[in-house]
């Protein structure tokens, strides 16, 4: 039954972001996760501009190890600070919700799996590069506030 309810929230999260791709950039993430101590795995859509240099950047993380999956829906806000002329780099912080559904393994003796689902609220920063064919490269760090992931340190790839 877990894996069900995981795969359909799986599949709302990309039909909710199939409008998002038609008009906004778009990327590739990967990382390690603290508590639970898990390997990652996601993909971001840049929603829009919302006010001057501030950016909606939902995403969706797959966590994996720890005895457990975990699925975070992150609807996070990003304020990105002015590159320099001179430079391609580029620093950004944030946060936002954590939707995270966790699907533990209580192992062999025990027939049946725990889910749950918790709101939490994560801090970020991070630094980007731009890439000359377009997109960058970014790596990340996202600490849990409440209710999240202890910490996500994360990198990534971003497209036109």
């Amino acid at each position: 039954m877990p894996g069900k309810f995981t795969a359909t929230i799986v599949a709302a999260l990309l039909l909710a972001a199939t409008p998002a791709l038609a008009q906004s950039d778009w990327g590739l993430r990967g990382g390690l996760t603290i508590d639970p101590d898990q390997v990652h795995v996601g993909a971001h859509v840049n929603a829009g501009e919302i006010f001057n240099d501030g950016y909606f950047l939902p995403n969706v993380e797959i966590g994996f190890g720890d005895h457990g999956t975990l699925i975070a829906l992150n609807p996070e806000l990003v304020y990105r600070f002015d590159k320099s002329s001179r430079s391609r780099w580029g620093f950004y912080i944030g946060g936002g919700l954590g939707i995270n559904v966790y699907d533990w393994d209580d192992g062999p003796r025990d027939n049946h799996d725990d889910t749950d689902t918790e709101l939490g609220l994560n801090i970020l920063g991070g630094m980007s590069r731009a890439r000359r064919g377009g997109g960058d490269v970014f790596l990340e760090l996202k600490l849990g506030v409440a209710d999240s992931p202890e910490a996500k340190l994360t990198v990534g790839l971003g497209f036109n």
